[in-house]
């Protein structure tokens, strides 16, 4: 009888180690602990905030043609519109006609301006490896405004030696972007789940296209342009022999690198306050007159100008849910 008591104990040690082993188990090993979370999750995410936009704006307007008179007697240079507007009596000072390319003149102040964006993305944090996750978003920043008169302005060199101070144009544009992107995070923190109630400071880097949209609506405020025959196929020529310009919209494509950092509290497992920056690069943002027409056939442009080396910087406070 005792026999039978050691051997049934034996027999109940052998059960009982076994149910144990390892191959019972459907998790995954992790941190010296058996575990069925491998750590990945589906992310949702829904932001908002300020953007700060900062470029310089270059002329592109090119070969365009000012003219202008000059007294020889005492150098004063008056533009050609001027001259025309006076009577004969003041015409007769000046009695040389020179020129100068407008497209040499720059502009007046570059483009620095605050606007809003909204954003939503959405991705997964990677299985095993949950300080990574892969996001693809959405991002439009609203519209700011550049509106400059004159738009350009500065010395002007002119044929046969003389020098003007010049002014042309004035405009009221705007310009406005969407930007689909995708985009790596890491977020730090030890091992499968985020730790509630403590931010989590995270860094990001990625791509992005950018569809930037200008309005541009340019006025003859110095009346230098109007009596320009290559530009009055890009308005109409009013009772005052003034060119009232068409409004015309662009639309300029870049693919832009972006960077991120910031941090994120979690209120539960699965949401979280995220708050961080958001920078991205513009190589250049094209503003454009137009001949009025909507059919592609007949539709034509000329660049008057645009910005170069746009730099957004994004501050945003958000929502992000993982489930």
């Amino acid at each position: 009888m005792r026999k039978s008591g050691i051997g049934f104990f034996v027999l109940f040690a052998c059960l009982a180690t076994s149910a144990n082993a390892n191959w019972q188990y459907s998790g995954r090993y992790k941190r010296d602990a058996w575990d069925g979370d491998n750590g990945m999750r589906f992310v949702m995410s829904l932001r908002g905030g300020a953007a700060l936009g900062k470029a310089s704006i270059q002329n592109d307007i090119g070969g365009l043609t000012g003219y202008y008179m000059v007294d020889t007697s005492t150098g004063d240079v008056v533009s050609q519109v001027w001259w025309d507007r006076q009577d004969a009596s003041v015409q007769a000072l000046y009695d040389l006609q020179t020129y100068g390319q407008l497209g040499k003149l720059p502009a007046s102040k570059d483009y620095k301006e605050m606007s809003v964006f909204v954003g939503f993305s959405a991705g997964l944090t990677l299985p095993d490896t949950p300080q990574w996750r892969i996001e693809f978003g959405v991002d439009h920043i609203a519209e700011s405004d550049y509106n400059p008169n004159p738009l350009f302005e500065g010395d002007l060199d002119l044929l046969y030696g003389y020098t003007v101070e010049a002014q042309s144009g004035g405009v009221q544009s705007t310009l406005s972007n969407d930007i689909y992107s995708v985009m790596a995070f890491h977020d730090f923190f030890d091992g499968l789940k985020k730790p509630m109630h403590e931010a989590i400071p995270y860094l990001g880097f990625g791509i992005g296209y950018a569809d930037t949209k200008t309005v541009l609506q340019l006025t003859d405020s110095y009346g230098d342009l109007s009596s320009l025959y290559d530009l009055q196929n890009f308005g109409i020529v009013d009772a005052n022999d003034v060119i009232q310009f068409h409004k015309a919209e662009t639309h300029t494509s870049n693919i832009v690198p972006i960077i991120a950092g910031g941090f994120s509290y979690g209120f539960s497992d699965r949401m979280f306050l995220d708050v961080g920056v958001r920078a991205m690069y513009l190589n250049k943002i094209k503003w454009r007159l137009t001949n009025g027409e909507t059919t592609a056939s007949a539709e034509r442009h000329r660049d008057w100008f645009s910005a170069d080396k746009v730099i957004y910087v994004m501050g945003h406070a958000g929502l992000r849910i993982e489930f």
